[in-house]
């Protein structure tokens, strides 16, 4: 039987005095209660949008640095470098197994640190595997241990997506989450097209070089160090807007004896399940679609280069992202991870169908199409994916309890906390897409690798089904 104080009615939110000094940019704040209308209204959302528009380009160039590889290894070979294309692939899957590694560490410092803090720092250390890419890519000679080592480096720029996003959950209230992890991380994950695209203009120009051109067979003169040089101030520069920028949340911090309390949670393993699918097979097509494009395409005709079109299909995945936030937001997330698993399917069979085959040159605009297609359902199933894990989490806490009363409120705090550990955790795991996919490129048959996400797809759609959206499921979302 609940006690008199569970059973009181709802109140209504009231108007809070606080120090208005803890909201400026570059404070702690200690008093935060983005679920109380009028405090949203007159001061919340002005410091959550804040905080979240200055957390976007440092998560967009973060990625920029972990998917660097992803473009830097289809141009090895051309200016001298002796590698195999078994060892191009893993050059850059390597930064997905370090970036997912860094991920779980990266989900609980976040909290710990800070919003603030942790953004500016783990922003500014990427500038060191940038500065040695950009030297060791004028020499044709470094090795390829070297190389792995920075390629290893650099994939810990994918760990700042994990405490980027379990940080900015805390910001915002239950209905505005999707959309804005949504935004955060649609945004943040449209730097692997940036990367992809502007890389392979940058390193024809002279004006911005610094150091040594490298030289095609042809004679033709690029500076390959500049995809790595040019983002060296701009990190700097990011680093610093956010030290001065945003704030660290005193609710946010909580020690990792409180936030472990996660892998004991059912749903934190289902929902890592279904997010691996979803970006897992985001950052991993977005990683291996370059080379993919050249070893399987550009020989039957130089036309079809991974620069020209590979930077298109992460665009898509990374715009698509916000979409399904939003619209999880109107319908549910379970409802709208199902479409996406089912459409992630349906396209990846049309890529196998596509793909040249014994004599056959395949069909370059129809294998293209079907990729530009998963990219879209998997950025939908990312956005509703991170939807669902909040509802989850605040839906088996305050099961029962009446709003307004202290056990309500202890609960909702458990079920942020739980929540924000929970989107890094997934996202850690799934991170490891960047590494598994280009690996199986590298290591299988495409068409093999191909039927084998398919059948991934299908385990999704079972779980979302069974435990979030079907009638009578266990936990609605």
């Amino acid at each position: 039987m609940r006690s008199p104080a569970a059973q009181k009615a709802p109140t209504a939110p009231t108007a809070t005095s606080y120090d208005p000094g803890q909201y400026r940019p570059g404070k702690t704040i200690t008093d935060w209660e983005p679920e109380n209308e009028l405090f949203w209204k007159s001061t919340g959302k002005k410091v959550a949008a804040r905080n979240l528009w200055i957390a976007v380009p440092a998560l967009l160039v973060a990625f920029v640095v972990w998917q660097v590889w992803s473009v830097t290894a289809t141009n090895l070979k051309d200016v001298g470098f002796g590698f195999s294309t078994s060892q191009l692939f893993w050059l850059t899957a390597v930064p997905g197994l370090t970036g997912g590694t860094a991920r779980i560490f990266y989900t609980f410092l976040g909290p710990m640190i800070g919003q603030r803090r942790f953004t500016a720092l783990s922003t500014v250390v990427l500038v060191v595997p940038l500065i040695w890419l950009g030297i060791a890519v004028q020499n044709p000679d470094t090795s390829y241990g070297v190389m792995i080592a920075i390629a290893a480096l650099c994939g810990i720029g994918g760990a700042n997506f994990a405490s980027s996003l379990a940080n900015i959950g805390f910001f915002f209230p239950k209905k505005d989450k999707g959309n804005a992890t949504g935004i955060n991380g649609g945004l943040g994950n449209l730097g692997v097209s940036v990367v992809q695209l502007l890389t392979p203009i940058v390193i024809t120009s002279s004006v911005v070089a610094v150091g040594s051109a490298q030289h095609k067979a042809d004679g033709t003169a690029v500076w390959l160090q500049n995809a790595a040089f040019l983002w060296v101030p701009v990190l700097v520069i990011l680093a610093v807007v956010a030290w001065f920028g945003q704030n660290d949340l005193k609710v946010a911090s909580t020690p990792f004896s409180q936030q472990k309390i996660i892998f004991k949670r059912k749903h934190n393993w289902l929902m890592t399940w279904l997010y691996v699918g979803t970006f897992g097979s985001f950052i991993g097509f977005a990683a291996a679609l370059p080379m993919l494009i050249k070893t399987t395409f550009t020989p039957i005709d130089a036309a079809y280069s991974a620069a020209t079109y590979a930077w298109m299909g992460p665009a898509v995945g990374a715009l698509a992202r916000w979409a399904g936030g939003w619209i999880a937001d109107k319908i549910g997330g379970a409802r709208v991870t199902i479409i996406s698993f089912v459409g992630m399917a349906l396209s990846i069979i049309g890529v196998i169908n596509f793909l040249p085959s014994g004599g056959d040159d395949g069909n370059f605009w129809g294998f293209f199409a079907c990729f530009l297609i998963a990219f879209f359902f998997s950025g939908i199933g990312n956005g509703s994916t991170f939807r669902q894990i909040p509802v989850i989490f605040r839906n088996q806490h305050l099961k029962g309890l009446s709003e307004g009363t202290p056990e309500y409120a202890k609960a909702l705090k458990q079920a942020e906390m739980e929540a924000g550990a929970v989107t890094g955790f997934t996202s850690a795991i799934a991170a490891y897409g960047f590494f598994f996919i280009p690996a199986m490129f590298a290591n299988f048959a495409v068409t093999s690798a191909m039927w084998g996400f398919v059948a991934f797809y299908v385990s999704c759609i079972a779980v979302a089904w069974w435990f979030y959206a079907r009638k009578g499921a266990e936990s609605p979302s």
